[in-house]
């Protein structure tokens, strides 16, 4: 006979059985604080600490929850996929719930970490804002949005999170709605991924409308039976999957639809940290792992997708080796590593493109949080106008001053840079040895973007942290805001105050996302791939047993030497100041140096293009609304209020006349059809 402990043992759910509420608890959260924001705006925005511990507990219970979701997973539980019919007509069923496989498993963990420690970087980063609850909402309601897409078992449901992913976004980039530049940022967000998401929709409804589903499995198999059958032609296929790409293309700002990420940087920094480090911008990649059996059936979707990312690569390095905005050069360096993550799609290599979203995110996230907390003490010496606070040529010496900050930042240069055994190089000498394989061309591409990286990040940590503090400079700081047009009153009644270390709520996610930085990627070592075998058992062994040292240790040493020239290079001009690297380039090649300012003069084309075309557009539609529409609607109501005072005349109320009338119009016709030559019927 079964014992009580051994029934209620028996009854006790797995963790994946409880995973809906890994999205859920965070919505919870927010819908409190929101609700109570619109009801008791005054008392809620006075509650701060108690806002603050409910929402980090229920993003941390999120966190529980789902941790024991990824060691289950890791442990060999089996895919978990729980579904509900949302709605039904006749034979058509739309089923919604949730699922749980080890690439599930895997974002949820890293999204949540990430989240946590971006709230409780937050504490302190917006401790003075007046918007702490309204900041803190959001950030819950983005987490949820973004959870709930990971788990959806179908396109359908990963569009309706895709769509609240994006709202959040937009709410949280234009944050600080009073600043005219956060204001514009936010709305070039909203109307980019608004173009990438329209391909997502068109794209989602074709495949349904060619396959009946929406579930991923069973889009690819339908696809191939239709091409099979000859229901669906080829070249419909192919533009359905690139459709769907459109959505990628834009939330994981692939060129040339990037355009918006580097504006977004005018949201707070703990944003950039979470939204366009970690999470939202890896929503792209992750759905197109996601799409991975319908992808494969075409090889020219995955040529696309490496070209694209290749591209984007390149050019997200190119833009960033003279950015002296902090943030906007480490939005460019997002960019470029978001670029590697497409090439791997591309090159059929999903678990070496997740491999590198994970590192990314944990060292692109220590970065974004430790020029927040450089920022944060900018704002002490120079007042809070972004154009300086976050300007490096008002920086440097910081390191004496800020060390933990430093030396974490430092940490995060290295992993980029990919100099082992840090988790950056693990990665992308995977993603690099794929595209060598694949497309020779793609990865010396990439191969020469490793070395930029190394290069552009070296630099931003010797101009930020080394050499001596440039922000009491008054001179220089007239001249940076009359080059951005901006005359900041601010300035002349600001006392500076002293440079310091930023408090605890913000050291202790940068000394915590360090250590993963340093260590994760020993988890994808190629000889034994524990992350390849969590995601994808069957590689991880082709993997061990076709390593060869042979092979690796090439293209290793390789990666290794040219990310080393890159940050000797930095140190020459930037450390030890041996070379003035920007005026002699800019001297050399002023064609091209322009070219990398004016950011390839992509939103100048946009601008161009887009905006000024779609006005110009919307002018000819007004002109012919106003003189073709107005004016066919005009004539009408003049031909029938003149008809009308016309013919009043003829009601005379004889029913001589009116018979008379009738005669006339009788002959009238018969005149009219014998001139036509058609016998009146």
């Amino acid at each position: 006979m079964p014992t009580l402990a051994g029934v209620f043992v028996k009854r006790m759910p797995s963790a994946a059985e409880i995973a809906w509420l890994i999205p859920v608890l965070p919505l919870i959260g927010a819908v409190i604080t929101g609700l109570g924001l619109i009801t008791f705006n005054k008392t809620i925005n006075r509650l701060r600490k108690p806002v603050a511990v409910l929402l980090v507990t229920c993003l941390g219970s999120a966190a529980v929850i789902s941790y024991a979701v990824l060691f289950e997973q890791i442990n060999g539980s089996p895919p978990l996929e729980h579904l509900f019919v949302w709605a039904s007509a006749g034979n058509f069923i739309l089923p919604m719930g949730y699922v749980i496989d080890p690439l599930a498993a895997l974002m949820l963990a890293l999204v949540t970490t990430i989240a946590l420690l971006v709230m409780i970087y937050s504490h302190g980063y917006m401790a003075h804002d007046k918007g702490y609850v309204r900041f803190f909402t959001y950030l819950a309601l983005f987490s949820s949005s973004m959870l709930g897409l990971i788990v959806s078992p179908n396109l359908l449901e990963v569009y309706v999170f895709w769509e609240l992913v994006g709202m959040c976004s937009y709410l949280l980039v234009g944050f600080w709605y009073d600043r005219e530049g956060a204001a514009h940022a936010a709305q070039k967000a909203f109307v980019v991924n608004r173009v990438g998401d329209f391909g997502l929709l068109l794209g989602i409804l074709g495949l349904f409308w060619a396959t009946g589903s929406f579930d991923f499995q069973n889009i690819a198999l339908g696809l191939s039976e239709a091409i099979s059958s000859g229901d669906v032609p080829t070249w419909a296929a192919l533009t359905l999957c690139l459709l769907v790409f459109m959505g990628p293309m834009a939330k994981s700002a692939q060129f040339p639809l990037h355009v918006w990420l580097p504006d977004a940087m005018e949201g707070p920094t703990p944003i950039s940290a979470l939204i366009h480090a970690a999470t939202m911008v890896a929503a792209g990649v992750f759905l197109v792992a996601r799409l991975e059996p319908i992808y494969t059936q075409f090889p020219s979707v995955g040529l696309v997708i490496a070209v694209v990312g290749t591209i984007t690569c390149f050019l997200g390095a190119s833009i960033a080796l003279n950015q002296m905005d902090l943030k906007k050069g480490l939005a460019y360096s997002t960019v470029s590593q978001l670029g590697y993550m497409m090439l791997a799609m591309g090159c059929g290599a999903p678990v070496a493109g997740i491999f590198h979203l994970v590192t990314h995110a944990f060292f692109k996230a220590m970065l974004f949080l430790g020029s927040g907390s450089v920022i944060h003490a900018m704002e002490e010496v120079v007042g809070h106008e972004p154009v300086l606070a976050q300007d490096m040529r008002l920086m440097g010496g910081l390191k004496k001053k800020m060390p933990i900050t430093a030396n974490t930042f430092l940490i995060g240069c290295i992993a980029i840079s990919g100099i082992p055994p840090l988790a950056g190089f693990w990665s992308k000498d995977e993603i690099l040895g794929q595209a060598f394989n694949t497309f020779p061309l793609l990865w010396f591409i990439g191969f020469l973007t490793a070395g930029m990286t190394a290069f552009y990040m070296f630099r931003l940590y010797f101009l930020t942290f080394e050499g001596t503090f440039r922000g009491e400079n008054k001179e220089l700081q007239k001249q940076l805001l009359s080059s951005a047009g901006k005359v900041d009153d601010d300035q002349e009644h600001h006392n500076p105050g002293e440079l310091h270390e930023s408090p605890w709520p913000m050291t202790m996610p940068l000394v915590t996302l360090a250590i993963p930085s340093i260590v994760v990627g020993l988890l994808g070592t190629p000889w034994d791939s524990k992350f390849a075998a969590l995601l994808n058992p069957q590689e991880a062994i082709e993997m061990s047993q076709s390593f060869q040292w042979g092979e690796f240790l090439p293209l290793a040493l390789a990666s290794v030497a040219i990310s080393s020239s890159g940050i000797a290079l930095a140190v020459m001009a930037y450390f030890l100041n041996r070379i003035k690297l920007s005026e002699v380039f800019a001297n050399r090649y002023p064609a091209i140096d322009e070219f990398l300012k004016r950011k390839w003069y992509l939103d100048e084309i946009n601008e161009k293009i887009f905006v000024q075309g779609s006005r110009k557009l919307a002018k000819e539609v007004l002109e012919v609304d106003a003189k073709v529409v107005d004016g066919v609607v005009n004539l009408t109501g003049l031909l029938t209020l003149g008809s009308g005072e016309g013919l009043k005349y003829f009601e005379t109320g004889r029913a001589q006349f009116y018979a008379l009338i009738v005669f006339a119009g009788v002959i009238g016709l018969v005149a009219l059809f014998g001139v036509l030559g058609t016998p009146p019927i």
